[in-house]
């Protein structure tokens, strides 16, 4: 009996989405998502965006065994909805077919990506970048990280692949490239009222940090929800933790050498916002540098000298 098929990226989109492209989309897909499906910016075609959205909502009860999202628009609604993406969903929406006779899971994931579109266009002033089929079309951001197009569909596919599924990485990306660079540091209110230096933590484990952050930090109630359990701190090796204020107070950022490589973890008031991991080679030391509003991370990694650069709140 051979091994179960992988459903990789590149699989999922071939075996239940690849046939419901047009003849001359197939043709070529790369002119076909480069091209301006809406050039004179026509009403009409981006309502049809809203009602395939609002379709998404509709059917949503359904497909996810009467699960209430609260699929309201809210960014949060996002994350609700990547929580809810798990296997067993996959595979009966892969084996179940809808009215039209697609495959169940095309017609989740091809409503689903404009709903979570839509969700970046009202609440970050996105733009629509309308492609054919429409559920290749883009999200047009601009943020303080520059300006991008999002390729939402293809956030869905991966997100839905063996290797990501049930790791919430729908919302990952919604969070990495919709909400933090469209975030308004200035709003975050600040940890501590003027900086005070916080020692480095040379013996490092869960509880001596605890300890530390209680003994330095005491404003900060505890780590979040969201840092590392004890087991996977340990896990990561640390050598010891270094900590620096960004924002004036509005951040602080423990950083440190683990057994692989380097790894950042952003506290804000409210404990745990976001980490960020940089393989390095062994024994090798880096450097942390703030440079005005960016943060400038260089490393050793297979012989050479990486930089990895992003804004101070985080990537």
């Amino acid at each position: 009996m051979g091994a179960p098929d992988l459903m990789t990226p590149v699989r999922l989109f071939e075996r239940y989405f690849w046939g419901l492209y047009p003849e001359d989309v197939r043709a070529d897909l790369g002119r076909a998502r480069a091209t301006d499906a809406n050039p004179a910016n026509n009403p009409n075609i981006l309502r049809s965006l809203d009602e395939v959205a609002d379709t998404f909502v509709r059917l949503a009860p359904g497909v996810f065994e009467g699960t209430d999202l609260g699929l309201d628009g809210s960014d949060a609604s996002v994350h609700r909805l990547s929580a809810a993406l798990n296997r067993p969903l996959r595979d009966g929406w892969a084996s179940a077919r809808g009215p039209d006779g697609a495959s169940l899971l095309a017609q989740v994931v091809v409503h689903g990506a404009v709903y979570v579109g839509r969700c970046a266009v009202q609440n970050h002033e996105g733009v629509w970048q309308v492609r054919r089929p429409l559920w290749e079309s883009l999200v047009r951001l601009k943020s303080a990280a520059g300006e991008g197009d999002l390729a939402v569909f293809q956030w869905w596919i991966k997100s839905l692949s063996d290797g990501e599924i049930e790791r919430g990485t729908l919302a990952d990306r919604y969070r990495a490239h919709v909400e933090e660079p469209r975030r308004r540091p200035e709003t975050l209110a600040p940890i501590v009222s003027t900086e005070r230096n916080v020692p480095r933590l040379v013996k490092v484990r869960y509880d001596t940090l605890y300890k530390h952050m209680r003994a330095h930090v005491p404003e900060l109630v505890d780590l979040g929800e969201h840092f590392p359990t004890a087991e996977r701190f340990a896990e990561l090796g640390f050598r010891h933790l270094d900590f620096v204020w960004l924002g004036g107070t509005r951040m602080l950022l423990l950083h440190g050498r683990g057994t692989n490589g380097v790894h950042l973890f952003w506290l804000d008031q409210a404990g745990f916002a976001k980490g960020a991991y940089y393989p390095a080679d062994t024994d090798s030391t880096y450097e942390l540098a703030v440079e005005g509003e960016s943060l400038r991370v260089t490393v050793e990694f297979q012989g050479a000298r990486a930089e990895h650069v992003m804004l101070w709140w985080g990537p």
